[in-house]
């Protein structure tokens, strides 16, 4: 099977685009973010074009045969506080634009990322006008909430849920969402124990709470969250979810006790914790940035998976 091309919208660091390298090649890319930008730039082919979505013609896209995008999740998820297409910074209305999109394009896929909450928000209405949008535009859907610890080989906490629709009813009525595989990676298969970075560390001089944090934080195998007033313990052995916020030192602060005392996960651990690969480039921006890239980010590896199974309906449908 040929290469199919791919346009990107939403695109973040490429994370949607990485897992479906094997099967695409994108060569249009759409980020709002120039920070991201630069991160996608840094690990891609192609010129991000930095415009917002809603200045995009349809006619200035090239033609393709898969439009791939995780629309802002911020209006749908818990860490937003859920306001959908109501919401008043307009990020949930940047759906319709790339419907927008899609019905002058008309690729032979979609695909669509997005946060679990977004199928029960606004008992289901939102994602009801989401799939009478792509079945107008003439698709056949399926969707699946997957978590990364069981469908990625991740140890990460992740339920996202995956939208892949098709021109073709024979196409989808081949495609299958990949089967549940067992977790063998661990936290000590992301974690660095010998990273001596000095700013990543907490200290008695620079964190009110560190005698709450010596306290609970106790084993080396576990990520806990500091939660703005205590500690909380991940037991399932997995990291949490990782999320946008999380570089800024308040709330939902991924934390890990290693040789060299108390400290926050890396960016580059944190992107390995997105089934990253170890050679995704991370260019000289400051963590801040690069902490909301990979909270913002997609898990490449369950990505990955479905690319595949589109990959096997493809050939499937032609023979």
């Amino acid at each position: 099977m040929n290469k199919l091309k791919g346009a990107s919208f939403f695109a973040g660091v490429g994370g949607i685009d990485k897992g479906f390298e094997p099967i695409c090649n994108t060569i249009y890319a759409n980020e709002y973010n120039e920070k991201a930008a630069i991160t996608f730039e840094a690990n891609f082919p192609i010129k991000v074009d930095v415009r917002d979505i809603r200045d995009v013609k349809a006619e200035e896209v090239p033609d393709v045969d898969i439009i791939m995008g995780g629309f802002p999740c911020q209006a749908f998820s818990v860490a937003g506080y859920r306001q959908g297409f109501k919401d008043e910074k307009g990020r949930g209305d940047l759906f319709f634009e790339l419907a927008r999109i899609i019905e002058v394009k008309k690729p032979k896929i979609v695909f669509l990322e997005n946060v679990k909450n977004l199928v029960g928000h606004d008992n289901g209405k939102t994602f009801t006008v989401i799939l009478n949008t792509l079945h107008e535009l003439g698709y056949h859907v399926k969707y699946q909430v997957l978590n990364a610890m069981n469908y990625g080989n991740v140890p990460q906490n992740r339920e996202r849920i995956y939208v892949v629709a098709f021109s073709s009813k024979k196409i989808h009525d081949k495609f299958t969402f990949p089967d549940p595989i067992e977790l063998t990676k661990s936290i000590k298969d992301v974690i660095d124990y010998t990273l001596d970075e000095p700013s990543l560390f907490y200290t008695k001089e620079k964190f009110d709470f560190y005698d709450l944090l010596e306290k609970d934080i106790v084993k080396s195998d576990t990520v806990y969250q500091w939660r703005r007033k205590y500690v909380r313990e991940n037991k399932s052995n997995v990291c949490p979810t990782l999320t946008a916020n999380m570089g800024t030192g308040g709330h939902n602060v991924p934390l890990i006790k290693t040789p060299k005392g108390i400290r926050k996960l890396s960016p580059r651990e944190c992107f390995l914790f997105q089934g990253f690969p170890i050679d995704f480039k991370l260019p000289k921006l400051a963590n801040t940035h690069l902490y909301k890239q990979a909270g913002n980010s997609v898990v490449v590896r369950v990505i990955e998976r479905i690319a595949r199974q589109v990959e096997k309906a493809l050939k499937e449908a032609e023979n």
